[in-house]
C-alpha cells in the first residue's frame, strides 16, 4: 500500500479467498484504513495472485484499478466471459505431446481459478514510460514482460525503489510462459524486461513474491545466465535424442512427479523455451504424421 494526500494506492491486492478477504480487512483495520481512503488499485499483471481481489476492493471501494491495456487484455483471454482457455489448452498441450491422462484435468483445473478473479475490475490502462501517480510519489512504469504479457514493474529514480511484481525475484525464476493466443515468443520478452531493469539504478526492489531486496543487478545476470544455460541444456537434449516433444523436454528438465497446477507451468515454461530456440534458428518444430509436432536441432 502506498499512501498520498488524494488516498491509499493498493498494489497487487491479491486472490480472492475467504482467507485474504478477512487478512485485508484485519490489516486496513490495523492500519486505519477506511475503505473511503482508497482511491486506486494497481495491478504488475493479471495472475490471480496478484489481480483477483481488484475487482472485489473496487465493489467496495469505488476505486479506479490500474493496468496495462496488453495485460488487460490478457486477464480477458484467460479469466473473460468468453475465455476458451479450458478447451485451448488441452489442445495444445496434446499437439505438444502431453497424455490425456493430463489433459483430462486441465479444463477443471483452469475453471477452478475463475472464482478468485470474480467479480471483474473495470479497468482503466496505464501507459508505458509515462509518469505515474500512486501514493505521494511519481514513478515509471516499465514494461517488462515474459512471465505475463504486458507486466509493467515501476521505478521511482529519486528513491531507487522499484516495485517489480513478478519480473524478477530474489530466490526463484520467475515462470515464463507460452499459451495459445498469447505472446509468441514470451522469453525474448522476459530477457529484454530483465535487461532494460537491470539499466536502472535500483536501491530496493519490492517484489511480488518474498522480501524486499538490494542485491538486483546481481539477481538479474543469474536470471540471464540461467535461461542461456537452459536453453543450452534443451539443444543438447534435441542434438541427443534426435527430437522430442515438448512434453518429453519438460518431463526431462522438471521430472514427472508434478501435480496439475505445477505441470501446466513447466510445460509452458518448456515450449517457451523452445519456441526461443526455434526463433533464434538453432530448432525446428515439425508437425509429424501422428498429429504431434515434434522438436529438432536446426540442420
Amino acid at each position: 500500500m502506498l499512501r498520498g494526500d488524494d488516498g491509499v494506492t493498493i498494489l497487487d491486492p491479491g486472490p480472492r479467498t475467504d482467507s485474504s478477504e478477512q487478512e485485508w480487512q484485519a490489516a486496513l483495520e490495523q492500519l486505519d484504513i477506511g475503505i473511503s481512503d482508497i482511491v486506486s488499485i494497481v495491478l504488475t499483471h493479471h495472475h490471480p495472485d496478484h489481480y483477483g481481489l481488484a475487482g472485489w476492493f473496487q465493489e467496495r471501494t469505488g476505486a479506479k484499478v490500474w493496468m496495462s491495456e496488453r495485460a488487460h487484455q490478457e486477464a480477458m483471454l484467460m479469466w473473460g466471459p468468453d475465455s476458451t482457455m479450458d478447451s485451448a489448452l488441452p489442445s495444445f498441450f496434446g499437439l505438444h505431446g502431453m497424455p490425456e491422462s493430463w489433459l483430462d484435468q486441465l479444463p477443471e483445473h483452469l475453471n477452478s481459478f475463475f472464482p478468485q478473479v470474480t467479480p471483474q475490475p473495470q479497468v482503466s490502462y496505464i501507459g508505458e514510460d509515462l509518469p505515474f501517480r500512486m501514493g505521494s510519489r511519481i514513478w515509471i512504469p516499465v514494461q517488462t514482460a515474459g512471465h505475463a504479457p504486458g507486466h509493467l514493474s515501476f521505478f521511482h529514480a529519486d528513491s531507487g525503489v522499484l516495485l517489480c511484481g513478478d519480473a524478477v525475484l530474489p530466490q526463484i525464476s520467475p515462470n515464463v510462459s507460452l499459451l495459445p493466443g498469447s505472446d509468441a515468443g514470451p522469453l525474448a520478452l522476459f530477457l529484454a524486461g530483465l535487461r532494460r531493469l537491470r539499466e536502472l539504478h535500483v536501491r530496493t526492489a519490492y517484489p511480488g513474491h518474498r522480501h524486499p531486496f538490494t542485491y538486483v543487478r546481481e539477481r538479474i545476470d543469474t536470471l540471464l545466465v540461467h535461461h542461456e544455460e537452459r536453453l543450452m541444456a534443451i539443444a543438447g537434449m534435441l542434438g541427443a535424442a534426435g527430437r522430442l516433444t515438448a512434453f518429453e523436454v519438460c518431463t526431462a528438465l522438471f521430472g514427472d512427479k508434478l501435480g496439475i497446477h505445477q505441470l501446466r507451468f513447466a510445460m509452458c515454461e518448456a515450449l517457451a523455451h523452445l519456441a526461443e530456440l526455434t526463433d533464434r534458428r538453432e530448432a525446428e518444430m515439425v508437425e509429424h504424421e501422428d498429429g504431434m509436432c515434434y522438436f529438432s536441432v536446426r540442420k
